[in-house]
């Protein structure tokens, strides 16, 4: 096993309250990622507390945690590992109230035997949030304990200051940590390495020299069972205010006066008081044909299932550049990229039919999927006589680094960072406030939906929305494979 550095885990051992823990998320994400970090030794001493509907016993969660590594497992479980894991693991139905969860908490505790923290996980839909809330305080599980909340974080302005208000009532906003998994990839957070480690790009990091930013974070896949969520929902709520608003927050932030999560919510918030109110004249929303067929949704339903959007921040750094949003489901491809498109030149001496400007701005592309990627084209002399110029790009990937097995599912960093109390990765009160404030104009007088075909890359307006630039993905050229030859 890996000498874990120190300082990377909790101080404490951890008792984690798993609410939800026989849904998708807990069998998908969370159980596997609870498995790493306690048998990697990321974690002093573990024991996981399930709770949910289902009237099981704790033998009933063992065969559902046992299913799940290794139906969703990303490392080899072997048997001593998997034995000390099933050891850890006990079970409350939600039915059975609060006095048998805090029973089943100071059992997890004494097993422990020695001072620890509790982590209060909360997979459940948004409308139950508030019930297990009261559940935990009821049952006296607030002291020494953080939680943690899925989103989202409230439909619009009113709802979400009324839930931030309720939270408040039983727990501290220090104790509270809202969880967005695109910021607990590897690739998000290597924007901050990228943007502050190295002089090179910082100093052009503004309005001067870059000239927009996109934001595109297409999916293939449609609803699932997922229907009655996201008819209450749409892609805006779903997506943009949860995540992609929080990965213009790191792209756009000012440098912070330390690598430390106060300081870096900080800057964040000042992008979010800094942007302009989303215009309804600068959003597309669209929704894929047969939409209306699916079961659960109504045949009438105008719920947006793809968005596109262009906002501002009006500040000093970027003021007069357009940013461009752009997620849906059913589309051509499932890519997260953000794409920088530079300035070009002010004048051109090269002769007519160089080709330069041809291929459109030199862009900085980060690939935001697990493993880290990222480019920069930019143009370059075509061998042989004459000045004919081609579109030339410097690529970097984790894979080549040797690395890519060090790096940590985003669930995992995250359910890591919330043990240890740091909130660099997670959202604040005053920020989720601050997104659902600036969407209140589109909210509250949204333009029609466009129908788009599955498989496309949503309605054509997306193409006026964005001209006169053009929208980075689909790629003129795929990412390179150092492993195949001539590449």
């Amino acid at each position: 096993m890996a000498k874990i550095p120190p300082g990377v885990g909790p101080g404490f051992p951890q008792v984690v309250v798993l609410v939800g823990a026989t849904g998708d998320l807990a069998r998908r994400k969370l159980l596997p990622g609870l498995f790493h970090l306690c048998t990697a030794g990321f974690i002093p001493g573990c024991r996981i507390v399930g709770v949910s509907l289902d009237e099981i016993d704790v033998e009933g969660f063992r065969a559902i945690a046992r299913a799940s590594l290794d139906e969703f497992g990303s490392r080899k479980t072997t048997p001593d590992a998997w034995d000390a894991f099933a050891a850890a693991l006990d079970y409350v139905p939600l039915s059975a109230g609060a006095s048998a969860l805090r029973a089943a908490v100071e059992r997890a505790e004494a097993a422990l035997g020695r001072e620890c923290r509790r982590l209060h996980y909360l997979s459940v839909p948004p409308n139950a949030a508030l019930t297990v809330v009261r559940t935990l305080g009821e049952a006296g599980l607030v002291e020494r304990s953080r939680i943690v909340m899925e989103k989202p974080f409230g439909t619009d302005l009113a709802s979400a200051v009324a839930l931030n208000g309720k939270l408040h009532e039983v727990f501290q906003e220090a104790q509270i940590f809202r969880i967005d998994h695109f910021l607990g990839k590897e690739p998000a957070q290597n924007i901050l390495a990228f943007r502050f480690a190295n002089g090179l790009f910082e100093p052009i990091w503004n309005r001067n020299f870059i000239d927009h930013v996109q934001i595109d974070v297409p999916e293939t896949l449609g609803l699932g069972k997922r229907a009655g969520f996201y008819e209450q929902t749409g892609a805006y709520r779903d997506m943009v205010v949860t995540h992609l608003f929080q990965i213009l927050a790191f792209m756009a932030m000012e440098p912070p006066t330390a690598l430390e999560p106060a300081p870096i919510s900080e800057e964040k918030n000042k992008v979010f008081r800094s942007m302009e109110p989303i215009r309804p004249a600068d959003v597309v929303r669209g929704q894929y044909s047969g939409y209306r067929g699916e079961e659960g949704v109504d045949p009438d339903s105008d719920t947006e299932t793809f968005i596109a959007l262009k906002c501002h921040i009006d500040n000093w750094r970027w003021a007069g550049v357009p940013f461009y949003l752009r997620t849906g489901k059913r589309l051509a491809e499932g890519q997260r990229i953000i794409s920088i498109a530079f300035r070009e030149p002010p004048k051109s001496m090269f002769p007519p039919g160089s080709g330069v400007g041809a291929q459109g701005p030199d862009h900085l592309t980060f690939d935001l999927a697990d493993a880290s990627k990222m480019s920069l084209s930019f143009y370059g002399k075509r061998p042989g006589p004459g000045m004919r110029l081609d579109k030339l790009s410097l690529q970097f990937a984790m894979r080549d680094t040797g690395m890519a097995g060090e790096v940590l599912e985003a669930y995992e960093r995250l359910i890591l960072d919330a043990m240890r109390g740091d909130r660099t990765l997670f959202t604040t009160a005053e920020g989720i406030e601050r997104l659902w404030e600036v969407s209140t104009p589109l909210l509250e007088s949204p333009p029609p939906v466009r129908l788009y075909e599955a498989g496309s890359w949503g309605p054509k307006a997306v193409h006026q929305l964005i001209a006169p630039h053009a929208w980075r993905l689909p790629f003129e050229r795929a990412w390179r494979d150092p492993n195949q030859a001539g590449s």
